[in-house]
């Protein structure tokens, strides 16, 4: 191969590579995530003084349109985990310890 070619055929490699399989668990740790924001929006608000007096702050607020359909979080979950691996969930999303739905 070229050299020229070689290079932006490498990078091709590792994209590809980086979409490679998920293993179940990870699917429903990212799944859950995707849920708990079918639940209810998420947001962060941070709020600081500098040394010299002055102030700042910022709002992120992270609403999902799963939220605003109003779809099932639970319903949310097993199809995420069955789009990212092909399978059914090992445990339902009401069996997390620190699911609160």
């Amino acid at each position: 191969m070229p050299s020229h070619l070689r290079s932006p055929a490498l990078g091709l490699v590792a994209v590809l590579a980086a979409c490679g399989p998920v293993t179940l668990a990870q699917a429903e740790r990212d799944c859950y995530q995707r849920a708990r924001l079918a639940q209810q929006p998420r947001g962060e608000i941070a709020v600081g003084a500098g040394s010299d007096g002055r102030t700042s702050g910022s709002l992120e607020v992270t609403v999902t349109s799963d939220y605003i359909m109003g779809r099932d979080p639970s319903a949310v979950y097993d199809a995420c985990v069955v789009q990212r691996v092909g399978v059914p969930p090992s445990r339902p999303l009401y069996s997390f310890p620190d699911w609160k739905g």
